[in-house]
This record gives structure tokens, C-alpha cells and sequence, in this order.
């Protein structure tokens, strides 16, 4: 059981370490030191660029880590980065609590979490300026295992010095600008996914079903049957060559990463060009 000793002395190594190199690592050891985790990934979205991998720690049990997928696109579809980008929610959250219903048999689960060997995600949110924010996602990899009502409440209770020291850590962060808003980028290319090929009610479902929604969930966001969600569902996947959520979900992501300087529009355009001979 953690005690106040405990908090007390990670704490006291924690705070002179902010603004160094290993800040990330101990608090991931402050973490895991009040509540058993068995993985630990702390991503920075600085201003509006893309998101940095400040701390990764490797699943004990088997799983292998898609990280770079995730930062060159598949975070737009992550639950915690639409809460606090679209939402903004800002503290302790349960992975169940933000994501849609269905979202465990949807692509984005399955090719993500599930592959990281995840069975319960726990994470903070904490914005760092204006537009940053910082992401320390707490994951159980033992089968069956759940983050516990008290853990929770010991995240929460340890809150503000963490909301605290993660700011000025990162305060650098919160200042740096560029020219280009990469994510807003980003944000257009997945909003315009499949628009060239598709109805815009098509392209509606398309865009809902790779953010994990089912198609009940569906039914209820567009105010339409299930029947009809199936339908519109089947005709873009006619439409995009595609035959699963799997192979939509790949087709998006690598439309994406191969759009390079992306001005707008579908990204489908340039994607399904024959090369050039």
C-alpha cells in the first residue's frame, strides 16, 4: 500500500529534476510508485505541432509499440487527444469514460490499444499553454485488470503538483510557434477523407466509424436506422476498395502519411494517382 512516505520521497527527487532529461522517467516512477501500472507513455503536444514521444515505457507483457503510427496521424482518432483538443478536458480519465460505445471492436482499439497489450488505460491530461497539452497514458497489461476506484482517487488526489510540475517542465513548449499549424492540417485531411468519392452522408459515416463509433452509435449521432448506417457504410467501402474497418483504417493513415506538403482537400486524390512512369 503507498503511503505518504512514499509520495513524499519520489516527490523530493521529482521536483529539483524539472527542466532536465530525466523529469519524465521520474515521474512515471512517482506514478507507479502510488499505483502498479505495467506500461507508461507520456506524449507532448507542443502549441499546435505534432505530438512528441517524451517517455515510452516498453509493455511487460507481449505487444509491440506503434508509436510512430500514432504520431504521424493515428492520434487524431485517440479519445484522449479529442477530449482535450475538441472537448477540452483537462485532468485524471478512464480510456471507458471518453471513448464512444463500441469502441473496443473498433479498428482504431484493435490496431492501438489492443496492441499494446492493454486491458485498462488510465490517463492525465494537462494543458501547457494555450493550445499544448501534455497526455501520461497509464496502462494494465494483466489479464483482467482494472484501475480500482482508489487508485483513481490517488490520482486525482496527486493532481495539482503534477499539473504543476508538468508546467513548468514543459513551459518552453507553451512559447515555441511555427508557421504552419500542423495538426489543423492534419484535422482538415481527416474531415476531407474520402469527399472525392463519396456522398457527404457517406463520408459522414466513414469519418464516425473511424473514430471507434458502432453502428448503433451511428444511428443515434446521424438520427437515422442502423439499417440505413449499414448501407451508406457499404457503399463507401465499394467506393474505397475496402472491405473491413481494418483495411479503412490503413488506407486513411497512409493517405495521410504519404500526402507530404498536404494543402487541403481529400487525400485520396493524390493517394490513388498511378506513379508516375
Amino acid at each position: 500500500m503507498p503511503t505518504l512516505s512514499t509520495y513524499s520521497q519520489h516527490l523530493a527527487g521529482l521536483i529539483p529534476a524539472v527542466g532536465r532529461a530525466d523529469f519524465p522517467e521520474l515521474l512515471v516512477q512517482l506514478l507507479h510508485a502510488l499505483v502498479p501500472c505495467n506500461d507508461a507513455t507520456i506524449l507532448l503536444y507542443p502549441g499546435t505541432d505534432l505530438p512528441v514521444i517524451e517517455y515510452f515505457q516498453e509493455p511487460e507483457e507481449t505487444g509491440s509499440s506503434t508509436l510512430e503510427l500514432f504520431t504521424r496521424g493515428a492520434f487524431l482518432l485517440d479519445p484522449y487527444y479529442l477530449a482535450a483538443t475538441h472537448d477540452k478536458k483537462f485532468g485524471v480519465f478512464l480510456l471507458r469514460d471518453l471513448s464512444p460505445t463500441g469502441f473496443r471492436e473498433g479498428e482504431y482499439y484493435k490496431s492501438w490499444y489492443r496492441n499494446c497489450g492493454y486491458e485498462d488505460e488510465c490517463g492525465y491530461l494537462i494543458p501547457i499553454g494555450e493550445q499544448g497539452f501534455v497526455n501520461i497514458a497509464l496502462g494494465k497489461t494483466k489479464p483482467r485488470a482494472r484501475f480500482s476506484k482508489r487508485e483513481l482517487a490517488i490520482f486525482e488526489a496527486i493532481l495539482p503538483a503534477v499539473k504543476t510540475l508538468c508546467q513548468q517542465h514543459w513551459a518552453d513548449s507553451a512559447t515555441q510557434s511555427t508557421s504552419v499549424n500542423l495538426r489543423a492540417k492534419l484535422h482538415s485531411a481527416l474531415h476531407a477523407f474520402g469527399s472525392s468519392l463519396l456522398t457527404d452522408r457517406e463520408a459522414q459515416v466513414i469519418n464516425l466509424v473511424l473514430h471507434g463509433h458502432s453502428t448503433k452509435t451511428l444511428a443515434e449521432k446521424l438520427s437515422i436506422s442502423m439499417e440505413t448506417v449499414k448501407l451508406h457504410r457499404k457503399h463507401a467501402y465499394a467506393k474505397l476498395e475496402v472491405s473491413s474497418q481494418a483495411e479503412l483504417f490503413y488506407l486513411f493513415l497512409d493517405s495521410v502519411m504519404s500526402a507530404g506538403n498536404y494543402d487541403g482537400g481529400d487525400t485520396l486524390v493524390a493517394y490513388m494517382q498511378p506513379p508516375k512512369s
